[in-house]
């Protein structure tokens, strides 16, 4: 599997769980508010495998989770062998993904390689494309949310409320995509060419409107 950066520790990336990040190079969408997009590319830096296990062999008595990120890392075809790799080693698994791949999401998850899948709910369907920057199969996501909602494996939704969605697109999807399970809305984080976020109060309104409505509702990076 390629690896195109590694952070070895974190407190916040697994919920409850003292973890390692390790991010997967290319992605299959082009979200003008990443900011992972030195990693892209086919020409990303690449971190040698053996280098990641060698360090996870020896701080399993300090870290207790890996998380997967991106990038997509469903798209490596490297990955079920080495999640198996990190299971073997004692450690839960966290899987990152933008679920367009649900078979592989799938495989991973009935296999019990993955402890917790936190998946990108990029916008609300008629505006998927547009903020994926990529023409997006909306099927597969929808495959991906309704398999996670039945899987019985740890999962959340999660949205990056950037500025050209509104609290009604926000409703929209936590009532017609992510249903009851738990769903982060996080703080756009302004990069350059890309438009300013939305105020602190009009996140806030935007969550109490999901709540009023039934839905869950919890805001991150304010």
């Amino acid at each position: 599997m390629n690896i195109a950066g590694f952070q070895k520790s974190s407190f916040v990336d697994f919920p409850g769980i003292i973890s390692c990040v390790v991010f997967t190079p290319g992605c299959n969408m082009r979200c003008g508010y990443c900011h992972n997009k030195h990693i892209l590319s086919a020409d990303a830096p690449k971190t040698e495998v053996l280098d990641v296990m060698d360090y996870l062999n020896k701080r399993k008595s300090m870290l207790k989770g890996v998380v997967v990120s991106g990038g997509e890392p469903t798209l490596q075809s490297g990955l079920e062998a080495f999640v198996a790799s990190v299971k073997a080693l004692g450690y839960k698994v966290k899987l990152d993904t933008n679920g367009t791949n649900p078979d592989v999401v799938k495989l991973l998850c009935k296999k019990g390689y993955i402890d917790y899948v936190a998946m990108d709910i990029k916008a609300n369907i008629e505006k998927y494309s547009l903020v994926a920057g990529r023409k997006i199969d909306t099927e597969k996501v929808l495959e991906t949310v309704e398999f996670l909602k039945q899987s019985g494996v740890a999962h959340e939704f999660r949205t990056t409320f950037c500025p050209g969605l509104t609290s009604s697109d926000i409703l929209d999807i936590s009532q017609n995509i992510v249903g009851e399970s738990d769903y982060y809305l996080q703080q756009y984080r302004q990069v350059e060419g890309e438009g300013a976020p939305h105020s602190r109060e009009y996140v806030k309104e935007c969550a109490r409107l999901v709540t009023e409505n039934g839905g869950k509702c919890v805001i991150r990076g304010l």
